[in-house]
């Protein structure tokens, strides 16, 4: 099983992050490999030192949308030093978050398009948040994404699936698929073409159902994965193998 988005340097042991254990974990539980991605510059050397230090691990080099206040050219050079790194297969976090109050939309939707511009220049899939801004998301990805490879993370769209596979994006599910209150994006993987499918954990946040209130990790991917085929009548041995084909076709790794 792959882990398609998490933040390994946000993930925490006794007394403080510890990258080595939380990946050992996840190997333990068989997850093969794990997307670490960077949201700021600090964390995008992080990520992309995780990478160097384990071969299970990957890295994606980006600036979540809450923390794009004032993003200009400078930033999008110092993402591109960061995306030469061997190790990097993807560009973001990226994309428009409404529910916080982080950066102005402006600031947001200039990084957004920054963003699919480095990804397209270094031929690099880009990874997608979207929370309470699914208009202003579509828009962009339509405007500025054509033809690349697109993975919207922790889906949360469901009345806008058939737009979004249309369009041949991948979808990463997370753990809140696996809520009680979450029918309708379990409703939604149903229909996800398999070659298109993801499952993460965004760890350290949105634990599944049955780690709920506890610190995420790599290692629960497994449970989310559970839940989700057994929502598609898929045999866990047969859904493992398409997500990690998904995975392979979108990161290159």
């Amino acid at each position: 099983m792959i882990d398609s988005h998490t933040h390994l340097d946000l993930c925490e042991g006794d007394g403080g992050p510890k990258v080595a254990e939380t990946v050992a974990g996840a190997v333990a539980a068989g997850v093969t490999k794990m997307l670490s991605v960077g949201t700021d510059d600090a964390s995008c050397l992080r990520v992309l030192a995780a990478a160097d230090a384990h071969p299970q691990v990957w890295a994606a080099v980006g600036r979540h949308p809450n923390s794009t206040a004032g993003f200009d050219d400078q930033d999008l050079e110092r993402l591109a030093g960061f995306a030469a790194h061997p190790r990097c297969v993807a560009i973001g976090e990226t994309g428009v978050d409404l529910f916080r109050d982080g950066a102005p939309l402006e600031d947001q939707q200039r990084a957004f398009a920054g963003h699919c511009s480095l990804a397209r220049e270094l031929d690099l899939a880009v990874v997608v948040h979207s929370r309470a801004a699914e208009e202003q998301t579509l828009e962009t990805l339509r405007s500025e994404a054509k033809g690349l490879r697109v993975i919207i993370h922790c889906f949360s769209m469901p009345e806008r699936i058939d737009e979004c596979i249309a369009e041949g994006w991948w979808l990463s599910f997370a753990g809140n698929v696996t809520y009680p209150s979450a029918g309708d994006l379990r409703d939604a993987v149903k229909q996800v073409p398999a070659e298109r499918l993801l499952v993460e954990t965004d760890a350290p946040y949105l634990a599944p159902q049955p780690v709920r209130g506890k610190p995420n990790s790599p290692a629960n991917v497994t449970l989310t994965a559970a839940v989700v085929a057994a929502e598609r009548g898929t045999p866990i041995d047969q859904f493992d193998a398409e997500v990690e084909s998904a995975a392979a076709e979108v990161f290159g790794w």
